[in-house]
């Protein structure tokens, strides 16, 4: 009597959870992009209305962070503050993410002359500290927001470019791209349809934690008088604005201050848990 075939089950693709630090990002983001958004329908005032009679109050019922020494409030500012600051996480990261997304794969996928001039560009900016080099070029173009987001693009693409170059060159010995170029494959069908959607998982996650040193360059150059200038409701600025009255008026400078370091936390837990999520697994 012949033996019945034994049937064994395949296993269950193992299911991806949202993991605590995405789900805690995204509503940490969340909460900033409403703000960003809608922030007449959240901030009681206007972000610029004096108010002689409420100059430097701490924080009460009314004003729920205080007031400044002109008598604004500075919970509406920084409500405000919000929109002009995930403004610059956009815009002082996209630039450099699709451009150096764009020169990194071209890059590791030609190589020889390619690579050599990517080589030669990276050695030259990296020889200057980041900050200083974007301070140098903002204060040649004159302090605003257009010549910081110039100043930055011109810099951070460099990083995205490498890391795109290091996971191209990986995956075009990968079966599937020695396959593509057996079958005739043309170069950009290789490069955009095969190697850059397997290889840009790490640009991806870097970008989300980029937005949070965005962040944390606009304050700092809007601190300096080199990016928003006042009186723009910016988190830098309003730091800047409040640092004569740290003894008197602490609220001025302490709630911008931790916006931005709640901003830069949920970036970081967002990039972190993107990280997770995109991981191949087998």
């Amino acid at each position: 009597m012949a033996t019945p075939a034994v049937i064994v089950p395949k296993p269950k693709a193992a299911r991806r959870r949202l993991k605590p630090s995405l789900v805690a990002g995204m509503v940490i983001i969340g909460i900033f992009v409403l703000m960003a958004l809608f922030p007449k329908l959240i901030a009681p005032y206007s972000p610029t209305a004096f108010d002689y009679q409420a100059i430097l109050q701490g924080p009460t019922a009314k004003h729920l962070f205080g007031t400044d020494n002109f008598g604004r409030d500075v919970f509406s500012r920084v409500v405000w503050g919000a929109q002009l600051d995930m403004q610059i996480a956009l815009f002082t990261t996209l630039f450099p993410f699709l451009f150096g997304t764009l020169i990194g794969s071209l890059t590791g996928y030609y190589g020889r002359w390619a690579d050599a001039l990517f080589g030669r560009i990276v050695d030259i900016v990296v020889t200057f500290p980041f900050l200083v080099l974007v301070i140098a070029i903002v204060a040649v173009l004159g302090p605003g927001l257009k010549n910081m987001y110039i100043a930055v693009s011109a810099v951070g693409w460099i990083t995205y470019g490498r890391l795109l170059r290091a996971e191209v060159l990986n995956q075009k010995k990968a079966e599937y791209a020695l396959a593509g170029r057996v079958m005739g494959y043309t170069s950009s069908r290789i490069i955009f349809r095969h190697l850059l959607p397997n290889a840009i998982t790490p640009a991806i996650v870097y970008w989300m934690t980029d937005m949070a040193l965005g962040i944390l360059l606009g304050s700092s150059l809007g601190y300096l008088g080199l990016g928003a200038q006042p009186p723009t409701a910016e988190w830098g600025v309003l730091i800047a604005d409040g640092k004569n009255f740290l003894a008197t008026a602490w609220w001025i400078s302490t709630f911008p201050g931790l916006a931005i370091t709640l901003a830069g936390v949920g970036f970081s837990l967002l990039g972190d848990g993107l990280a997770d999520l995109l991981r191949p697994r087998e």
